[in-house]
């Protein structure tokens, strides 16, 4: 069964997850410079340095997931896919510092509703995220 994790059972709920933001980068500066950013633009970043710690994860109570595509422990197309083939839906934000037509390609079929080149202006990180928090409230 697949479950739509943006779906929330009331009203409250929603307002209090729908600003919540999932951050998988393996480069700690990275981390940290998204979650300033997203708190300037009143997000609430939870940061994973790894594949495998957002796989260990239980909590998806988020409006999306900005996903670094070249771990040190996998692709982040891969844990994309892993994600979605066990019932994770939410809206995907790809980074990456290593751009060719071919991860792009991979990261648009996969279903992401953005792709960014590091580095990127806050605003084409920022637009995207408020598009999705709207959709999940």
């Amino acid at each position: 069964m697949v479950k739509d994790v943006r779906r929330q059972d009331t009203e409250a709920s929603n307002l209090s997850n729908r600003k919540v933001v999932l951050v998988v980068d393996d480069d700690p500066s990275t981390l940290r410079g998204v979650k300033r950013l997203l708190r300037e633009h009143g997000f609430e970043a939870v940061l994973f340095d790894s594949a495998q710690a957002l796989r260990r994860h239980d909590d998806f109570d988020a409006c999306c997931i900005i996903l670094d595509i070249n771990l040190s422990d996998g692709s982040g197309i891969d844990l994309r896919n892993h994600l979605k083939a066990t019932g994770i839906l939410l809206p995907v934000i790809y980074i990456t510092g290593n751009d060719n037509d071919a991860t792009r390609l991979a990261a648009l079929q996969s279903g992401c509703i953005a792709y960014l080149t590091k580095p990127f202006p806050a605003k084409s990180l920022i637009e995207p995220l408020e598009m999705a928090s709207a959709d999940s409230a």
